[in-house]
C-alpha cells in the first residue's frame, strides 16, 4: 500500500512540473503508469475495507454469542469449581471470574485423583460444575467413563496445537508443565552425594530414604510418572522400575506438588514432580538451595486442563468458565500467583522466568495420550499390586 501511494504521489508531482513547463495551449496528458498506480491504490483500499468489514462482522457475531452465554450464565447465578492447580492460582482465577461476571463462585482445591474419585461416585449427578487445573491423565479417564460434558469452545481457536484439547471438546488444555527432579543442593553437599541426572540414577541405594514422590492413587502427577515409565521402558520394565524405585522412596504425598514444598526445608532431599513447582519454591518462598534437573535421557510433560462435569447444575456458567479459562484474563493470573507453567494459548504472555531456569516446553518425549486414556486405571492397579506389602503408610491421603 505504501509503495503504491508513493508511486501515485510521484506521478502527481511529475504532472505538476510538466504543467508548469509546457505552454498553456498544450496541457500535458497524464502518464499511464501514474494513473494505473492510483487505480491500484483505490482497488486495494476497497479490498481492505471489505476484509475489515467482514472481520468486524465475524467478531460481532462471536461477541454476540458470548453475550448470550454471559446473560444465561448470570441467570444461573452460581458456579462450583473443583480446582487441581495450586490454591493461590485457583483462588485468583475464581475471584476474577466473579468480578468479571458477577456470578458467585464456590471453589475447593482437590487433587486430580480426588476429583476423579468424587465424580465417579456421583456418577452423572455432580456437586461441582467444572474442573480446573491438574494433569490430563485423570481427565482422560473421566472422558472415557462419560463423566465430562463435550463443549465446543469459541476461545479454543487460540490453542497453539490440537494436542492441547480433547477431540470432542471434553477438556481443554490451559498450560504445560515439565516433569523432573528438584533437589536440595545443600543437603546433598553435606552428605557428599551427587545429584541424580537421570531416571536410572534414582535407583542407586545412596538415595535410599531421600526421595519423595506423590501417591499413585490420589495424584495426577504420579499417574503421569507411571505412564512415563511404561512408555519409556515398556510395560513390564516400566512397572519393575517403579518397584525398584520404591526402595528409595521415603514418602508418597497426596498431591503432586507435595514433594516440591518440602525440598527447600531439607525434609525432602530429592523430589519428583513438575519443575514449575520448584520455581515457585525458589522465587516465591526464597529457597535458593533448590536445583532443578531435567532427566538427561528425556522426560514427559503434563497438560493442565479444564472441563465441564456431565450433569453440571449450572451448564451455562460452566461453558462461560471454559471460555474464560481459555483467555489471557485467566491464564496470565498463574504467574502472578506463583504458578509458572508454560501457557498453551497463542494470545497469552509466557512466564519469562521458566525460560530463565532453562526449561524448554518442546524438549520433552512424545507422550502417548491415547494409551494413557485407555490404560491409566489398569496401570495404577498393576503398580500397586506389584508393590504388595510395600504399599504401606508411606502413601499419604491427607
Amino acid at each position: 500500500m505504501k509503495k503504491l501511494l508513493a508511486m501515485a504521489l510521484t506521478g502527481t508531482m511529475v504532472l505538476g512540473l510538466a504543467a508548469c513547463a509546457a505552454p498553456a495551449a498544450a496541457p500535458a496528458a497524464a502518464p499511464a503508469p501514474a494513473a494505473e498506480a492510483a487505480e491500484e491504490v483505490k482497488e486495494e483500499a476497497a479490498e481492505e475495507t471489505v476484509e475489515e468489514a467482514a472481520a468486524e462482522e465475524g467478531a460481532a457475531e462471536e461477541a454476540g454469542g458470548l453475550e448470550d452465554l454471559v446473560a444465561a450464565a448470570k441467570e444461573e447465578g452460581t458456579l462450583v469449581v473443583y480446582g487441581s492447580c495450586e490454591e493461590d492460582y485457583l483462588a485468583a482465577a475464581c475471584e476474577h471470574f466473579q468480578e468479571l461476571y458477577g456470578i458467585e463462585v464456590q471453589y475447593q482445591r482437590l487433587s486430580t485423583g480426588e476429583v476423579q474419585s468424587k465424580i465417579e461416585e456421583e456418577n452423572g449427578n455432580p456437586s461441582g460444575d467444572v474442573w480446573f487445573g491438574g494433569t490430563t491423565d485423570p481427565y482422560n479417564v473421566a472422558t472415557a467413563e462419560g463423566l465430562l460434558e463435550p463443549y465446543e469452545a469459541v476461545n479454543a481457536s487460540h490453542l497453539i496445537s490440537d494436542m492441547y484439547r480433547d477431540a470432542d471438546g471434553c477438556w481443554y488444555g490451559i498450560y504445560k508443565g515439565i516433569l523432573g527432579f528438584m533437589v536440595n543442593s545443600d543437603e546433598l553437599d553435606r552428605m557428599g552425594i551427587e545429584a541424580p541426572q537421570d531416571w536410572q540414577d534414582l535407583l542407586d541405594p545412596k538415595y535410599q530414604g531421600l526421595i519423595w514422590l506423590s501417591n499413585y492413587n490420589t495424584a495426577g502427577t504420579a499417574k503421569l510418572v507411571i505412564n512415563t515409565m511404561i512408555q519409556k521402558y515398556g510395560h513390564d520394565e516400566g512397572i519393575q522400575y517403579l518397584v525398584d524405585l520404591d526402595k528409595n522412596i521415603e514418602v508418597y504425598t497426596k498431591s503432586g506438588s507435595g514433594p516440591s514444598k518440602n525440598v527447600g526445608t531439607g525434609e525432602c532431599v530429592v523430589g519428583i514432580g513438575f519443575l514449575h513447582d520448584g520455581i515457585t519454591q525458589i522465587e516465591d518462598n526464597g529457597y535458593g538451595n533448590i536445583s532443578l534437573i531435567i532427566p538427561s535421557t528425556g522426560t514427559s510433560f503434563e497438560v493442565g486442563a479444564t472441563a465441564i462435569f456431565k450433569g453440571a447444575k449450572h451448564p451455562n456458567a460452566a461453558k462461560l468458565w471454559i471460555e474464560y479459562a481459555l483467555s489471557p484474563e485467566c491464564v496470565e493470573l498463574a504467574a502472578q500467583n506463583g504458578s509458572y507453567q508454560f501457557l498453551v494459548l497463542d494470545n497469552a504472555q509466557q512466564p519469562a522466568i521458566a525460560a530463565e531456569f532453562g526449561l524448554d516446553p518442546d524438549n520433552v518425549m512424545e507422550y502417548d495420550f491415547e494409551d494413557a486414556k485407555e490404560n491409566t486405571p489398569k496401570y495404577v492397579e498393576e503398580v500397586m499390586e506389584a508393590l504388595g506389602s510395600a504399599a504401606d503408610d508411606r502413601f499419604k491421603t491427607e
